[in-house]
């Protein structure tokens, strides 16, 4: 019997969770679980409509998996998420740094990207209706 894949979630360790939560939140997405790790977030869950993204600290990975902090550290993650208002994106994240302005791939996407605080990569994808 082959196995059943039902769901995937990126988990993006950063060196601190708090400076990457308002890109998030900008995009729509909201705090479902928050874990603290000493004075500060350790975990934390953002979900909305079908997606979810975990965060995780360095410190809380060296904690709970140490024979992953260093991996953990090497960075970053790129993510690719698929969207159906590329204004609406580009507006929410105003000023936040691009990673790359707003282009037309030659699968047919328009696209932008980003690097969100906790150093990742974050490419937005519309494509035309129907695709």
């Amino acid at each position: 019997m082959k196995p059943s894949l039902r769901k995937i979630t990126a988990v993006l360790p950063v060196a601190a969770i708090e400076p990457s939560l308002p890109f998030w939140e900008a995009v729509g997405l909201t705090r479902t679980v928050e874990v603290p790790h000493g004075d500060a977030l350790g975990f934390v869950i953002l979900a909305g409509r079908d997606l979810e993204v975990m965060l995780q600290t360095h410190a809380s990975i060296a904690d709970d998996m140490p024979a992953l902090a260093d991996a953990a550290r090497r960075g970053p993650t790129f993510l690719f998420i698929e969207v159906d208002d590329i204004g609406a994106i580009e507006q929410a994240l105003a000023g936040r740094e691009l990673a790359f302005p707003r282009r037309t791939t030659f699968y047919g996407a328009t696209e932008v990207g980003y690097r969100e605080p906790g150093g990742h990569y974050v490419t937005f994808a519309q494509f035309p209706p129907g695709e």
